[in-house]
């Protein structure tokens, strides 16, 4: 009898093997296989000093019938990929790689949307500074559709919708890709400014350029975080100017707006939300009401990003940004390794 079962559990073993393999396909050209999660990823060089890396559930996991969304997410300066990514916290490991968690809280929301194929990509610029990238580059917002354009082509999936998110210095690269063009591109449905939006500017057009795209399709959104920052200290000094910092540039933006919209305004806990076109832009402060410095506990510690991806999305979880971190099991235990070959250029 028992040498009957140990058969029956071995041949059900080979049996599951034997499905597992020939359920896995062959991962995208230029990919390679990462040890969580089953996923792939990318390394590559899309442009002049500029990385990204391209973080792809593996080719079994991509159902046809599915949309197709690829996120663009910006580094905030002094932030590598891999620190924006994230991964466990250890003795020794520098502390950037446990504030975001850009990676842990895609795979959550990836884990509740059943609708879309997600992908993510995570670029970095040379000196860890997208306005000092800028600057060296003054035809960058041509580079920056020319990145796009590059990153896209090496993911080999038809028609992917673009959502644009960043985080602190990473609203750079969103305000020149802005600045490329007096349209938006219509595959773009979703900006989130995470703590980013410092460099809005009427006179540069922005107001009217992400209003024209809004009012071309409602199923597209704006979505703004900030916290008050005028106030906050740092080394007994203030860390903004007194006409700098998300919570007057998230002012700007509504001033501007208002031309058009009417705004509703709406509160809970620390949060003042002001919204318009039924929620499509979507501008929320934090209050800070002890002056603390948030800029990057928006982000990780309050499930920023999740919130900034799923708000007016049947994934949205019907809560503002806050702690705890919602996102530990999917946290990867040491950090994306560029693979001994070189990053496609």
């Amino acid at each position: 009898m028992r040498r009957y079962l140990l058969q029956i559990i071995i041949m059900s073993v080979i049996v599951v093997c034997s499905e597992n393999l020939f359920a896995a396909e062959p991962l995208w050209n230029g990919f390679v296989q990462s040890s969580w999660f089953d996923e792939q990823y990318q390394y590559l060089k899309p442009g002049p000093e500029v990385r990204a890396i391209i973080v792809a559930p593996r080719p079994e996991r991509i159902k046809p019938q599915r949309i197709n969304r690829v996120v663009l997410f910006t580094t905030p300066n002094g932030n590598t990929i891999e620190q924006t990514l994230g991964c466990e916290q250890k003795a020794g490991r520098d502390w950037h790689f446990d504030i975001q968690h850009i990676a842990a809280q895609h795979r959550q929301w990836q884990s509740l949307n059943e609708r879309e194929n997600l992908i993510l990509v995570c670029l970095d610029a040379k000196g860890l500074s997208w306005p000092g990238w800028r600057a060296r580059h003054p035809d960058n917002p041509r580079l920056i559709r020319d990145v796009i354009a590059a990153i896209l082509k090496q993911i080999p999936l038809k028609d992917p919708r673009l959502t644009l998110a960043c985080h602190s210095g990473g609203g750079s690269f969103l305000w020149g890709f802005l600045n490329g063009s007096d349209t938006i591109p219509p595959e773009v449905d979703r900006f989130v400014f995470l703590d980013a939006n410092y460099s809005f500017s009427a006179a540069d057009g922005h107001g009217k350029k992400l209003s024209d795209w809004l009012q071309s399709d409602k199923g597209r959104s704006l979505i703004v975080m900030a916290y008050d920052d005028r106030n906050v200290l740092f080394r007994g000094k203030k860390v903004v100017s007194p006409t700098g910092g998300t919570f007057r540039a998230t002012q700007r933006m509504r001033v501007e707006f208002e031309k058009t919209y009417a705004f509703q305004e709406s509160g809970a806990g620390d949060f003042k939300i002001a919204t318009a076109l039924k929620g499509r832009i979507r501008l929320l402060v934090h209050q800070n009401p002890q002056n603390q410095i948030l800029h990057t506990q928006l982000v990780g510690e309050m499930n920023g990003y999740l919130y900034g991806v799923t708000v007016n999305t049947p994934e949205a979880q019907d809560k503002l940004p806050g702690s705890p971190r919602s996102y530990t099991r999917w946290i990867q235990p040491e950090p994306f390794t560029m693979p001994e070959e070189k990053a496609v250029p």
